[in-house]
């Protein structure tokens, strides 16, 4: 069964930044599609950063867009989300997933793909 573990929420105030991990185990970071979402109550949640096996190519929503960096450590297994410029909107829960490369029918992104592996979530509060 695919473990996801998340990381290094906290709260921070405005201006701020944070680093989520994200340990994954047995599934291999590589050839999956790793992903970050955030959902806070009454909102959609939002896939806020995408990145392909291999780790590219990966992209941002344009919400994060020159604040969040995705990477990876594939000899540890883990994702990361460097977070800076912290707003009050960043505000959320964030989630860790994975989906399979082969699951994925041929792509990471689009909107309707379905991310099959998640994380417990850790919590990021921005204070203004």
């Amino acid at each position: 069964q695919v473990q996801l573990v998340e990381s290094g929420g906290g709260s921070v105030q405005a201006g701020g930044s944070l680093r989520l991990s994200c340990a994954a185990s047995p599934l291999t970071i590589k050839g999956s599609c790793m992903a970050w979402f955030r959902q806070t109550p009454g909102k959609e949640r939002e896939r806020v950063a995408t990145m392909w096996p291999g780790g590219d190519p990966i992209d941002y929503a344009d919400s994060v867009k020159g604040r969040f960096t995705i990477s990876q450590a594939s000899a540890k297994n883990t994702v990361y989300l460097q977070m800076n410029s912290l707003q009050p909107d960043d505000t959320a829960m964030y989630y860790c997933a994975a989906l399979f490369w082969p699951f994925a029918g041929g792509s990471c992104s689009p909107a309707g793909v379905e991310y099959t592996d998640w994380g417990q979530g850790t919590q990021v509060t921005v204070s203004s």
